[in-house]
């Protein structure tokens, strides 16, 4: 028993720790343990949500269908947390967004998460763009696909490998029945 509250104080710890971390979210750059280090935590933070029922119970809804780019790849099924995503805040164990690969027999695989702030929301409160990770958001303007407003997204695929890279927004290993 003392084994598993140490553990879990452990755990604990580490996420309070990075919480605390602001170069993660407000653009200083971190040395590449760091980086490393935290994306192991967002793994441990977003490990309950490989059941999809789990990320249901946790706020999480269905927002896109499989999402794919002709000859770069496909990020899957979008799953928001509206409250997350309304506000300006970025907390690097709490992604906006869960993205699902849609598998033979129905089931879904988590593959990887979305930060997702509002341009409107965020510029009001910092001078920059936001970085996480020591890399920088993408700007998707509006009116874009998805019928929103202006916003920063940054991908992280923590679950599925992707050869371009962790931060790509479209991985080729994903695909879309």
């Amino acid at each position: 028993m003392k084994r598993v509250n140490s553990t879990c104080a452990g755990i604990a710890l580490a996420i309070v720790l990075a919480l605390q971390t602001p170069a993660f979210a407000h653009g200083e750059a971190a040395a590449t343990g760091d980086v490393e280090q935290a994306i192991a935590q967002v793994r441990l933070a977003t490990r309950p949500f490989l059941d999809v029922g789990a990320a249901q119970d946790a706020g999480y809804s269905q927002f896109l269908n499989c999402v794919e780019q002709p000859g770069q790849g496909a990020m899957g099924i979008h799953y928001l947390n509206s409250a997350l995503a309304g506000d300006a805040v970025l907390d690097p164990l709490r992604p906006e967004a869960l993205m699902y690969e849609p598998g033979k027999d129905g089931r879904l695989q988590l593959v990887g998460v979305e930060y997702i702030v509002f341009q409107d929301a965020w510029d009001a409160l910092h001078p920059q763009p936001p970085v996480l990770f020591g890399h920088p958001f993408h700007l998707v303007r509006a009116p874009n696909r998805y019928g929103v407003p202006a916003f920063y997204e940054l991908h992280l695929w923590v679950w599925k490998s992707n050869r371009d890279g962790i931060f790509n927004d479209w991985n080729p290993a994903v695909r879309c029945p």
